[in-house]
């Protein structure tokens, strides 16, 4: 595909981004929404196609309005005006030539707050080679410890691959998350993980990828909030919340791996 001439691919988009909304989000990790907000920009579309993603409206269906860099800046500096303690660029990984592009003129006009480039965690090293210095931090998923259900829940080949060499590449980067003496995330690694029923995401291998392979001081937070949506329920392993039982074997297996910040405390 060209998408120069707006051609789109399996990710939905041409040769402008797509938004779906920017707002300052209070729903983010502690470090990043601290008193102002985190100043999130929802791109739609997406490398991946989870059949239990909760944003499957942005991220399947394309809602969002196409936007010029201009615009696209404009939305970084009211975000900053707004008093949010960072711009955190959500789904980023399909976008990087437009939100550079953006930047060029945001940064010109008095951009001067983090940048956070949330993904999925299916980056090639390629891409985010080109990206050292321009962000802060990095929070990308870690959905998966194996390729088998990354393939048939995300259609993600190879994701444990792309997933493991990009977080390796985002920590070279930044190193650990660095948090100033307000509780704000200033630079760093954060990474998600969204336990899945039955252990569909592989927590054990997860754990173990990051702190042998990372860093034992990686900021981690374990989130349990899966529930069925989208094509969740075609899927009878998927079609259910998980348990407490579930959740609490997932940060236990965090903490025996030496990882403890960013968890929860039951």
């Amino acid at each position: 595909m060209n998408r120069l001439k707006d051609e789109c691919g399996f990710c939905r988009t041409g040769r402008l981004a797509r938004v779906a909304s920017y707002s300052p989000h209070f729903g983010e990790e502690a470090p990043l929404v601290g008193h102002g907000g985190s100043g999130a920009i929802f791109f739609s579309g997406c490398n991946l196609a989870c059949v239990f993603c909760q944003n499957y409206d942005i991220s399947q269906l394309g809602q969002g309005k196409e936007v010029s860099a201009e615009t696209l800046a404009k939305m970084m500096l009211a975000l900053q005006n707004a008093g949010c303690h960072n711009i955190n660029f959500v789904t980023p990984t399909h976008v990087v030539p437009q939100i550079l592009e953006a930047l060029v003129q945001a940064l010109e006009e008095g951009l001067k707050v983090p940048l956070v480039y949330n993904s999925g965690g299916y980056d090639s090293v390629e891409t985010l080679q080109l990206l050292e210095g321009v962000f802060d931090i990095f929070m990308p998923d870690a959905k998966y410890g194996s390729d088998e259900p990354a393939l048939k829940y995300s259609q993600a080949p190879e994701y444990t691959h792309f997933m493991k060499t990009a977080i390796q590449e985002m920590h070279r980067q930044v190193g650990d998350l660095s948090i100033d003496e307000e509780g704000i995330a200033v630079q760093g690694l954060l990474v998600r993980h969204l336990v899945l029923p039955c252990d569909l995401a592989g927590t054990a291998e997860v754990v173990r990828f990051i702190s042998e392979e990372i860093s034992k001081g990686t900021y981690l937070n374990i989130m349990p909030q899966y529930r069925p949506e989208h094509n969740a329920c075609n899927f009878p392993e998927l079609d259910r919340s998980i348990t407490m039982k579930e959740y609490k074997n997932a940060l236990l297996l965090a903490v025996q791996a030496d990882l403890a910040r960013g968890l929860a405390i039951l």
